[in-house]
């Protein structure tokens, strides 16, 4: 089933792990058909700071998709068809540096990639190449950091393939690269919203220090998992503050790299 022609948003939260609902009750909730599959989930509409904004749980609602395995092209694609620009994406997140710690809220300015079974582009044929040197969205970001003034600003979060967790020597070397975070699901679900020419900030909750970062078992999901559930009123608080913040992305360097190229890949306006 495709969503009403009726059901649109300008501002898009992408819910993480424990993420799993946003929206006030009395949203609207669609499907929307895509040349990719289906999404994670039902997208919820709702009105958020006076803003039309659609939620969508990265994850499926339940948890039901691993990282490896998150519908990204789908998910991104149907955001775009409904008229979304602006993306917040919360995430959970390991620290690999001592400047961070368990409890902290990171907007990364830097993204590498250690993905290698994802799907990580629209682009099927022809010569279309992304310009992704800074991959956040600037004046997304900075909506975000005045929301909140016990935010971190900057970092480089490297995301890996998961859904396993590093060993300690991986984790060691991605910290003496001088990475800050860790992660598995922000690539490629960052390029693929530049390719659609929608801005994008991730805000990262750091739920624990990976396994090369201090001494110990390492990572434990159950410890990450009631950490993120333990900031959920936080984090809401803060996309409340930061969808009221965001500037107009009229002009904005994230669409603007597309114009005069030809992208089939785009849903219809």
């Amino acid at each position: 089933m495709s969503a009403p022609s009726s059901a649109r948003a300008d501002v898009a939260v992408i819910g993480g792990t424990g993420f799993y609902s946003f929206l006030d009750g009395g949203a609207e909730e669609v499907q929307v058909d895509t040349p990719y599959g289906p999404t994670s989930a039902p997208i919820s509409l709702g009105e958020v700071a006076g803003r039309r904004v659609a939620f969508l749980p990265r994850h499926g609602r339940h948890h039901d998709f691993p990282p490896h395995a998150v519908p990204y092209r789908a998910n991104l694609w149907a955001l775009a068809s409904l008229g979304v620009r602006q993306v917040l994406a919360p995430c959970a997140v390991g620290g690999l540096r001592p400047e961070v710690a368990p409890g902290d809220v990171v907007v990364p300015d830097q993204l590498v990639d250690r993905t290698h079974r994802r799907v990580s582009s629209y682009v099927e044929s022809g010569a279309i190449h992304l310009p992704f040197a800074d991959p956040y969205c600037p004046g997304v970001r900075r909506a975000v950091l005045d929301a909140d003034p016990g935010l971190r600003d900057g970092g480089t979060m490297v995301v890996i393939e998961g859904p396993r967790f590093s060993t300690r020597a991986e984790s060691q070397a991605y910290a003496a690269s001088g990475w800050t975070l860790i992660n598995m699901t922000g690539h490629p679900e960052a390029p693929l919203a530049r390719e659609l020419g929608l801005c994008y900030a991730a805000i990262a909750l750091v739920t624990d220090m990976d396994a090369g970062a201090e001494t110990g078992e390492g990572v434990d999901q159950e410890a990450v998992f009631a950490l993120f559930r333990a900031n959920l009123e936080r984090l809401t608080g803060l996309l409340a503050s930061a969808v009221a913040g965001l500037p107009d992305p009229s002009g904005c360097s994230c669409s603007t790299w597309a114009e005069g190229l030809d992208l089939p890949y785009l849903p219809p306006a």
